[in-house]
């Protein structure tokens, strides 16, 4: 298990104190795939750092197994970096060595003897399905091909932690979902943990089981995957989930009535369709802004933003109505509905 407690990490530039993470409190357990996305600048890749302790935190702790990590001597943090091991967005393969001496290399460093050093990286090429490729330079290999080599170096250790800081970036969709694939079969077969450091929401939503939103080096949103993307509750969940839900406040609307938010949770199944029944059984037909949907884990999710026309008690009858729904979770623009208000 690897716990962030009260994570901090402060930098000093020319133009003052950066605040790259604060306060972050996070829990992986053992066997997660686990995501931390967040835009660019959001703080990701000083978390990863600050995990396998390449930056040291300016305030808090990381633990594995209740072992604080920032406690250890030189020589134990090698021996931890052994078992929490990193592959790259840019692969960081040695170009002068050949992909079988590239993933001997972590094994040389702790001195394995050279046969069985040769035999475990063989073994490893063929698990990332290069076993033709023993004798090659990175330079010949596509760049699948190379982050494949670097999984297999990352491996070599037999570590217990796999983190990957945008590995799959540089990569074009396809070899990204067969890179992905990877990993997750890794995680099936070994168990290993995997901490997935990403901008892409299609990362996420393909492999990972738990994911934390980060924001301005803050931990906004976090949960199963799931759950945060079908009801996401921080607006900068809302911004990587339904970039359009995050946009509503500028959907044009009439002004005559309230906004409601549909939030559909799997794949729901309605006899007939709820919006235009609300109208024929109710008399309320709503306005509807906005909607989008996408497929998380073989289930569809999405949301529909639409404008209850009427006061209190047309809004009332509608969220009855609406809320009888299967998988359907409502809720009321309370803040935007209060600023129309005050208009």
């Amino acid at each position: 298990m690897i716990e962030l407690r009260n994570l901090s990490k402060r930098f000093v530039t020319a133009d003052g104190p950066v605040e790259a993470l604060n306060n972050v409190n996070l829990t992986v357990n053992d066997g997660d795939i686990y995501g931390i996305i967040g835009m660019s600048g959001a703080g990701k890749s000083t978390l990863v750092r600050c995990i396998n302790m390449l930056e040291r935190p300016t305030e808090g702790s990381v633990l594995l197994d209740g072992r604080d990590l920032g406690a250890l001597d030189k020589k134990e943090m090698q021996a931890v970096r052994r078992q929490v091991t990193m592959i790259f967005q840019s692969f960081n393969l040695l170009m002068q060595r050949t992909c079988l001496q590239n993933v001997m290399f972590p094994l040389k460093l702790i001195h394995t003897p050279k046969k069985e050093a040769e035999a475990r990286a063989k073994e490893l090429l063929k698990t990332v399905g290069l076993p033709d490729k023993a004798n090659v330079y990175p330079a010949q290999l596509s760049g699948g091909q190379q982050q494949r080599v670097a999984i297999a170096r990352a491996l070599a250790t037999n570590p217990r932690v796999l983190l990957c800081d945008e590995a799959t970036s540089a990569l074009d969709p396809k070899t990204t979902q067969s890179i992905l694939e990877l990993i997750r079969q890794i995680n099936r077969d070994t168990g290993i943990t995997v901490i997935v450091i990403t901008h892409q929401m299609s990362v996420v939503q393909e492999i990972c089981n738990r994911v934390a939103i980060l924001e301005h080096g803050s931990v906004v949103e976090e949960g199963e995957v799931s759950q945060v993307f079908s009801r996401p509750k921080a607006k900068a969940t809302r911004a990587l989930v339904f970039p359009e839900m995050a946009n509503s406040e500028g959907i044009t609307s009439s002004g005559y009535g309230q906004r409601v938010r549909l939030i559909f949770e799997g794949s729901v199944t309605i006899d007939k369709p709820l919006i235009a029944s609300m109208a024929l059984e109710c008399g309320i037909a709503p306005n509807i802004l906005g909607a989008s949907t996408r497929t998380i884990g073989n289930r569809e999710y999405g949301y529909m933003l639409i404008e209850i026309p009427g006061g209190p008690d047309e809004l009332a009858k509608a969220l009855k109505y609406l809320s009888q729904a299967p998988n359907v979770a409502v809720t009321v623009e309370a803040e935007y509905n209060a600023r129309e208000a005050e208009v």
